[in-house]
């Protein structure tokens, strides 16, 4: 992703071989950009921001839990509690989804 390429050309770390191009760079998951001499071109791209959440649609609840769990059972797991709809679980795991 862009906003992962967006680093100072003083804190880039080299990524690539001297003379790599745009092309070959970007395909070992790296950032390109040659606009500043004396700096690396090809370079390290910052990780990429995830958070866990709660996932909001019922239909895609993995099971986290046993029928009957209390919502503290659950949360002492890491895992998600909603005691609603019926027919889905109601303990389950978080999703990780990119900020």
């Amino acid at each position: 992703a862009k906003c992962q390429c967006k680093i100072a050309p003083k804190e880039r770390k080299n990524c690539g071989h001297p003379g790599i191009s745009a092309a070959d760079c970007r395909k070992a998951g790296c950032c390109f950009n040659a606009s500043v001499p004396g700096v690396p071109w090809c370079f390290t791209a910052k990780p990429k921001k995830v958070k866990k959440v709660c996932p909001a649609d019922p239909r895609i609840r993995v099971n986290c839990g046993y029928p009957g769990i209390t919502a503290k059972e659950c949360t002492s797991r890491k895992c998600c509690f909603r005691a609603h709809p019926a027919g889905v679980p109601w303990c389950f795991y978080h999703r990780t989804v990119e900020e």
